[in-house]
């Protein structure tokens, strides 16, 4: 521990240390939010075929899904700020298990959209996590831990292709109909992550410490004046809004590239959906190391480098990740296809891990605030990379339909994943050469001296008492 409580180590196994134990749950709410938000993906042929979903209500709800995280990171970061993670997780989690209960019971298209859209906001979860870590654990280890928590806390998206099928083979089991198991994965998903607000309550707190609440009681903590300017001095600082268009560059490309891979897969090597699922779930499940590994790397390039040598990690790392999207997207073989993809997805998560392992020293003031901004990039990333595929692909694939109409389902469905495969990739090579233009960028991101000193007189301190 350092002088304020903090952790130096991240020794998962000591459970009798507060930030280890907080590690554990914030990670595992993470994961359990993200679980929800993707939850209904394995299902969306199902979803598709029982609410009739045309092509742009499909792209819509992918869409809204990532939309909602904006307003709600951007907002939960300064009430992480004003009340700390506690209280600001149990309500999070809490409220945002009603819609994805709710999907389970949508009759229409416009529902399951609405669902999506609010259902988003759990993605918030994000920020909490990071600011959480980030005041648990000191200088030298905190780009590893917040890396490890939201590596850990991301597997969630990957994990429910695992988890929610073998739901929906128990809720079968109990003599559900299969058609109807999707809807019974969300309601059970939604009540899950309502307990889980209520765990978070009893046995977490907001700093080494004690809770804001009583710190606030005591003086310990900035008042609500305090908290306004601090929030002020980072929507100012350019360096919040350079990491939060990096974040859309690495986190914000893993969401749109996750949530259409499973197709891109599909139309464009011709893979049963079973097997493209699967290829799908090892990218997901690259985080249980991979951003950890951004992080830890952020961590030691700080320590040889310092804060600036934070900076430039993240944009070699940022630039690899660009050039390996583009490459994967011009290939039509599905050997050097999937090394590419490795490489993107090794190198995505890693850029997130590096992202976070910068964020803690812009301003320590306002750190819920800046991982709110900066998570909310993430975002507006996914967003924009969402509609620019969807302007490609729903438009290729109607004009697909139009000119093989008379030619029968097969050939229609034939016509429709060659236009919805050549407008994707054209889509990701668009997106790889703006993720590389974004890491030289990030180059431009600056300390003062006082700052790097600062750090480092923090970091022989941590060296001086571990």
């Amino acid at each position: 521990m350092d002088v304020l409580g903090r952790s130096t180590t991240l020794n998962l196994l000591n459970l009798k240390s507060l930030p280890i134990r907080t590690f554990w749950i914030t990670s595992i709410a993470f994961f359990l939010c993200f679980f929800a938000w993707f939850g209904i993906v394995p299902f969306m042929p199902d979803v598709i075929r029982d609410l009739g979903l045309t092509p742009d209500q499909k792209w819509n709800s992918i869409i809204v899904a990532v939309t909602g995280t904006v307003f709600a990171r951007l907002l939960i970061g300064k009430l992480c700020d004003k009340y700390g993670p506690r209280i600001c997780y149990t309500w999070l989690l809490m409220f945002g298990a009603i819609p994805v209960i709710l999907l389970g019971l949508v009759q229409t298209p416009l529902q399951f959209i609405l669902c999506r859209l609010f259902i988003g906001f759990i993605g918030a979860s994000f920020v909490i996590t990071q600011f959480h870590t980030s005041i648990m654990f000191a200088s030298n280890i905190v780009g590893t831990a917040n890396a490890t928590s939201a590596g850990w806390g991301n597997l969630g998206g990957g994990a429910n292709r695992l988890g929610m099928p073998l739901i929906a083979a128990a809720v079968v089991s109990f003599g559900m109909a299969e058609t109807e198991a999707w809807r019974y994965c969300m309601v059970v998903a939604g009540i899950v992550c309502f307990l889980m607000g209520i765990v978070y309550y009893f046995f977490t707190q907001d700093t080494p410490n004690g809770n804001y609440k009583e710190l606030k009681a005591k003086g310990a903590l900035p008042q609500s004046k305090k908290d306004e300017i601090s929030f002020l001095s980072a929507i100012k600082d350019y360096r919040v809004w350079i990491l939060f268009v990096v974040y859309a560059a690495c986190f914000g490309m893993e969401l749109t590239v996750y949530g259409t891979m499973d197709d891109y897969l599909q139309n464009t090597f011709g893979l049963e959906r079973a097997t493209a699922g699967n290829l799908v779930l090892s990218f997901a499940l690259m985080n249980i190391f991979a951003r950890t590994l951004g992080g830890f790397f952020g961590d030691k390039f700080g320590k040889l480098k310092g804060l600036r040598g934070r900076v430039l990690f993240l944009a070699v790392i940022l630039a690899v990740e660009g050039l390996m999207l583009s490459l994967f997207s011009g290939m039509s073989g599905l050997a050097f296809g999937i090394v590419f993809l490795v490489g993107f997805s090794l190198t995505v998560q890693m850029a997130e891990g590096a992202t976070f392992s910068v964020v803690p020293f812009i301003n320590k003031k306002a750190i819920g605030s800046i991982s709110g901004i900066v998570g909310a990039g993430g975002n507006v990333g996914a967003f924009v990379a969402a509609m620019v595929l969807k302007s490609k692909s729903a438009v290729a694939e109607k004009m697909a339909i139009s000119k093989n109409q008379n030619l029968g389902q097969e050939a229609m469905d034939a016509a429709q994943a060659i236009a919805s495969s050549e407008a994707v990739s054209e889509g990701y090579f668009l997106i790889g050469g703006f993720v590389v233009l974004t890491a030289i960028v990030s180059l431009t991101i600056k300390f003062s001296t006082e700052d790097e000193k600062a750090i480092e007189h923090e970091i022989k301190g941590v060296a001086v008492t571990s």
